[in-house]
C-alpha cells in the first residue's frame, strides 16, 4: 500500500509525500508558530499587528511566517509597504484535517484567546500611534 512517497503519488497527490506531512507537523511544533496561526485564525492581518500583539521582533516574525509559507498554510500579498497574511488550506484532506484540528484547538486555548483579544483591541479600539496607517483584519473590524 502507498504511503504517499512514491513518485506517481507525488505527481498526481493522491496522497502528501512524507516530507510534505513532516514539513506540516514541525511547522505546527512551534508555540511562536501557533500563536501566528492563531492570530490569523480566518483573517489577514499585518506583520506590524504580530510584531506589536507577540512583542517579538520583526525579522523573527517573518522567519516563522516563512517557515509556515514553506509548510503551505499560510499565504502572502504586498499592498504598498504592508505585509499581509492568511492562513491557506491544504489541498490534500489529512494536511487539512490536521491544520483544521490545530485551529479548533487553537480557539479553545485561553492564551492563545488572550493573544487574539490583544489583537482585537490592538487593532481596533486603541491603536498605537505608529499603527494608525497600517490595514486594519476587515473580519476583527466586523467582531467589534
Amino acid at each position: 500500500m502507498c504511503q504517499g512517497e512514491c513518485v506517481e503519488c507525488a505527481k498526481i497527490g493522491c496522497m502528501p509525500a512524507t516530507r510534505d506531512m513532516e514539513l506540516l507537523f514541525r511547522a505546527l511544533a512551534d508555540r511562536t508558530r501557533l500563536q501566528l496561526l492563531n492570530l490569523m485564525g480566518k483573517d489577514e492581518v499585518c506583520v506590524c499587528y504580530f510584531v506589536e500583539v507577540l512583542r517579538i521582533p520583526q525579522p523573527k516574525i517573518s522567519r516563522h511566517l516563512a517557515y509556515l509559507r514553506r509548510a503551505g498554510i499560510v499565504g502572502a500579498r504586498r499592498e504598498g509597504k504592508w505585509m499581509h497574511y492568511r492562513i491557506i488550506q491544504p489541498k490534500d484532506p489529512s494536511a487539512a484535517q490536521v491544520l483544521k484540528n490545530t485551529q479548533d484547538w487553537l480557539k479553545n486555548d485561553r492564551e492563545m484567546q488572550r493573544d487574539r483579544s490583544r489583537l482585537v483591541r490592538m487593532c481596533c479600539v486603541k491603536v498605537p500611534a505608529h499603527l494608525t496607517a497600517a490595514p486594519k483584519p476587515p473580519r476583527i473590524i466586523a467582531e467589534i
